[in-house]
């Protein structure tokens, strides 16, 4: 039976259990999935979730209403110039959207399915209203996210969404994936610019050197190592890829649009979508797991 609370902000900590998966949010952190585990083996980075101060070292939050990088924190809409915030470490850009930033209320919840909401008023760090949920379903083979977008406002907006999961690095991590394109960066704004073409990807984590967003990439991951088989599957048409030597994760982020596809010089070419007000966007990605016999 189905716990109904009343949509508003709340610190309680949700757990989902089905088979040997355990799933743990917080939706007061951003509506952030602290942890993923089977059994006792970590899925994605996992924090238990009383445990977890805030969503960036969680294992995977949202990205709303856009990913990865506005550039220097400006854009123009439909004729208009609009600023946004400073809202990650020192960088001169804004970061992944305000939906990671900001608490969520529950919806409703069971042993197996949770629904969060997040309502945005038009504020400085993102010029307009909407509306987003996350459902989230744990079956005892993997995970479905869901995530729906509805424009607030009286105009229509630029709208792009997707997730930022975070995989723990083990020995023989391992990322298999296929992409059109590959874009590349300025090393002096971290901004794309170029696309070049990909060769498939099919190689051990620790040999990668990823801090990208790929285009045609065809919906699947496979992600493995000494412990687990995933798949991860997304509707997305992008992923960033990131494959930092120094830290013990790696992340691979199903979004719908380009990193600053809004500053391009036509940001729907590049996935951003313009919303009319009171329509809806909606994406999905799933993960299953596996244990390595």
């Amino acid at each position: 039976m189905a716990r109904m609370n009343d949509p508003t902000p709340s610190p309680h900590i949700l757990e989902l259990r089905a088979g040997p998966l355990r799933l743990a949010l917080r939706p007061d952190l951003g509506g952030c999935i602290a942890g993923l585990w089977r059994g006792d083996v970590a899925v994605l980075r996992s924090t238990e979730p009383a445990e977890l101060q805030a969503s960036r070292p969680s294992g995977c939050y949202p990205l709303v209403p856009y990913s990865n990088r506005i550039g220097f924190r400006r854009f123009n809409w439909l004729g208009q110039a609009h600023t946004t915030q400073p809202n990650f470490d020192q960088s001169p850009h804004s970061v992944h959207g305000v939906g990671w930033k900001r608490p969520w209320a529950v919806v409703s919840h069971t042993d197996t399915e949770a629904v969060l909401r997040y309502v945005h008023a038009a504020d400085d760090h993102w010029p307009f209203a909407f509306e987003a949920t996350q459902t989230f379903v744990l079956n005892p083979a993997g995970l479905e996210v869901r995530m729906a977008v509805t424009n607030q406002a009286d105009q229509p907006q630029p709208v792009g969404l997707g997730w930022h999961p975070y995989f723990p690095k083990r020995e023989r991590s391992h990322l298999q994936i296929q992409a059109a394109q590959r874009w590349d960066s300025d090393p002096a704004d971290e901004l794309p610019r170029q696309a070049v073409p990909q060769p498939a990807i099919d190689a051990p984590v620790r040999e990668l050197r990823f801090d990208n967003c790929f285009q045609g990439w065809t919906g699947t991951a496979l992600i493995r190592d000494e412990l687990l088989s995933l798949r991860l599957t997304s509707a997305m048409p992008y992923l960033v890829v990131f494959t930092p030597q120094t830290k013990d994760y790696y992340c691979v982020e199903p979004v719908s649009h380009l990193s600053n596809a809004i500053q391009m010089a036509d940001p729907l070419a590049h996935g951003l979508v313009s919303l009319p007000p009171g329509q809806t966007l909606q994406g999905w990605m799933k993960l299953d797991v596996e244990a390595v016999r």
